[in-house]
């Protein structure tokens, strides 16, 4: 079978469907899951495509609702083509694309149409799009949701980029007040200053001179603000990429109380720890900063107890220089780590040896990042109805991450060298076959997703390319 081309039936013996691992054909029409048979009992059609993958897993698409693809304006960082090809050949169906560090940022509805214009007919896989918050855009909040945003990020300390500031407690209230009686998310970067001496002590080309400067009480007091208003104002709030197992016990707390609350946490924290970050190692700089292996043990169980929801990439890509490598400084370096590409081998790794299943990684990777994002009546699980987002690969496959292989743009990763397990074979979006074993389709079959409001339950998300004026989108 051609990649690009369309596809009716995909056959294994090892299909992952809500409550089995079953010998089974997904029949796909119009881009949607039509049914899912025994094998050998569906009727043969004519012009029928059949791909039958063996023993391969195939499972729902991967949904990573974290992914920084810069365009426009910092297209030497990433951009639409390439962030979606890294992502068709990890078996990422659908990626949310993050508010920064484009130029310009998703604060306005301007500025969203024109990421739109800028994303069209360039996509590889489905993209949806976050909004942001920053000083002063309150009045831009309900626009953008009305045109297909499904929630707003906003950063409680500097972002590092100087369109894009950091909100305050008035502008948080001002918000929350804004989204109530809505069903808009608010996503945190959880880190606030602390009232210390900001003077850094140590070797910036060490490690542990940057996580000095980023302890885990900057977390432990954002967050705790965040439950503060969750609570007090019911609207919906997630914490992006936790790195502090110190804020669990709040979060938990908040919970009980009843806030509407939600936690992600990224593959570097659960695959890297600062023991083994090299001196000059500034791929491995992020923040929240990779912290210690017991913090990590600790997120490991979080997962497990459902403490935290998500797992998802942030891939936060630049070019090379903006890493300092020649000097090493961790204290200069941009703080963001790329791997888009790698994040099922990645989580899969350590979790088959943790105890975890194919269920869960549906669970954490799949359905609950669709339904964060407001694509949850479409896409996340293989049922009839559905998208037709499949991924399939070979969880028990071993490979090394070299550089060749990988589709960022920019190929500076933490992961170089390393050995995972599952490969991903095909990749498969609305039915179409985008990936396939090292190949892409050479036209790019994804869509751009607008979330509509409220969503009925028996009704679908409509999605669309945009190019030219900024599209409009309705419940089909």
């Amino acid at each position: 079978m051609e990649v690009g081309s369309q596809v009716t039936v995909v056959r294994s013996s090892r299909v992952v469907i809500k409550d089995a691992i079953i010998p089974a054909e997904v029949v796909i029409a119009s881009g949607q899951i039509a049914d899912i048979l025994p094998i050998g009992s569906g009727v043969q059609s004519q012009g029928e495509k059949v791909l039958d993958v063996g023993d391969l897993v195939v499972m729902p698409g991967i949904i990573d609702s974290h992914v920084h693809i810069n365009e426009p304006g910092r297209t030497a960082w990433e951009g639409f083509h390439s962030a979606t090809r890294a992502a068709a050949a990890g078996g990422i169906t659908t990626v949310v694309d993050m508010p920064l560090n484009c130029q310009p940022p998703t604060t306005t509805l301007t500025n969203f149409h024109a990421k739109l214009r800028a994303a069209g007919r360039q996509c590889h896989v489905d993209v949806a799009f976050w909004g942001g918050l920053i000083p002063g855009n309150t009045a831009e909040l309900k626009p953008m949701r009305e045109a297909g945003v499904p929630g707003f990020k906003c950063f409680m300390i500097d972002s590092g980029v100087e369109e894009f500031p950091h909100v305050s407690i008035k502008d948080l209230h001002m918000a929350m007040r804004e989204l109530q009686g809505t069903d808009s998310v608010l996503l945190f970067h959880a880190e606030e200053e602390l009232d210390l001496d900001k003077s850094v002590i140590g070797e910036p080309s060490e490690y542990k001179t940057f996580l000095a400067s980023r302890p885990d009480a900057m977390e432990v007091k954002a967050i705790r603000t965040i439950c503060e208003l969750c609570l007090q104002y019911k609207v919906r709030c997630h914490i992006v990429h936790l790195s502090s197992a110190e804020a669990l016990p709040i979060v938990r707390e908040a919970r009980r109380k009843g806030a509407p609350l939600t936690v992600e946490t990224t593959h570097h924290y659960l695959s890297l720890d600062a023991k083994h970050v090299p001196p000059g190692g500034t791929q491995y700089k992020c923040c929240p900063p990779i912290r210690s292996k017991k913090n990590q043990d600790q997120l490991w169980i979080a997962l497990q107890e459902g403490d935290i929801d998500l797992v998802i990439s942030d891939h936060s890509p630049c070019t090379k220089d903006l890493k300092h490598l020649e000097s090493g400084d961790f204290l200069q370096a941009w703080g963001g780590i790329a791997s888009l590409q790698l994040g099922l081998p990645l989580f899969w790794t350590s979790a088959r040896l943790r105890g975890f299943s194919l269920h869960d990684v549906v669970k954490l990777m799949c359905q609950n990042p669709a339904k964060l994002s407001g694509l949850e009546e479409k896409k996340g699980s293989l049922s009839p109805g559905q998208d037709a987002d499949l991924v399939i690969w070979d969880p028990d496959k071993e490979f090394e991450v070299n550089e060749k292989m990988i589709q960022h743009k920019n190929k500076l990763t933490p992961y170089l060298g390393f050995r995972l397990h599952g490969e991903v074979f095909a990749t498969i979006v609305h039915g179409n076959l985008v990936y396939l074993n090292g190949e892409f389709s050479p036209t790019p079959l994804g869509n751009l997703l607008l979330v509509p409001k409220n969503i009925p339950r028996k009704n679908s998300i409509s999605s669309c390319s945009a190019q030219g004026p900024p599209p409009t989108e309705s419940l089909s």
